[in-house]
């Protein structure tokens, strides 16, 4: 008859693929709820959307000396394609990373591992917009602020409640 195993010890047995992929699908869910808060305070307060991951995909694109094809209103369209594709990309590969991260053995308590995520995912979205002179964090005010923070913090208690759900 096989031995019972223990929750830890089953959680043991997931490889180190299974975390990454468990971190995707955790970055992907905390990637939506970044996008609903944004859109929801777009709708409440009637303002437009960030021209920065547009400029952040498009400046990325000089750097690597890479052409965005098309004129006018074409080309245009792929960057307000390609940004969200960008997001999207930022969001699961810090979901990835956490996974990894767990795949390591760390394992905070919820709020730590929700800051811990949402900081990361700060840094992940900002650092390279802030690297490449599209943005100064420091210039912001607090409703600049505000309005980028409270949308990672969605992200990182999502993407660290689907973790968690892993765990169960």
């Amino acid at each position: 008859m096989p031995k019972r195993t223990s929750l830890g010890n089953r959680r043991r047995g997931i490889s180190t693929l299974g975390w990454a992929l468990r971190g995707a699908a955790a970055g992907a869910a905390g990637t939506t709820a970044l996008d609903a808060v944004t859109y929801l305070d777009m709708a409440v307060r009637g303002r437009g959307a960030s021209s920065t991951p547009e400029d952040t995909v498009e400046k990325l694109a000089r750097t690597a000396h890479l052409t965005i094809p098309g004129d006018g209103e074409t080309r245009t369209n792929r960057l307000r394609g390609l940004a969200p594709l960008a997001g999207l990309a930022t969001g699961t590969g810090v979901g990835v990373l956490g996974g990894l991260i767990r795949a390591a053995g760390y394992r905070p308590s919820t709020p730590v591992g929700a800051a811990v995520t949402t900081v990361g995912a700060l840094i992940a979205a900002n650092g390279p917009m802030t690297a490449l002179g599209i943005t100064d964090p420091r210039t912001w005010s607090a409703v600049d602020w505000f309005s980028d923070v409270v949308p990672h913090v969605a992200y990182g208690l999502v993407a660290q409640g689907t973790m968690r759900a892993f765990d169960r």
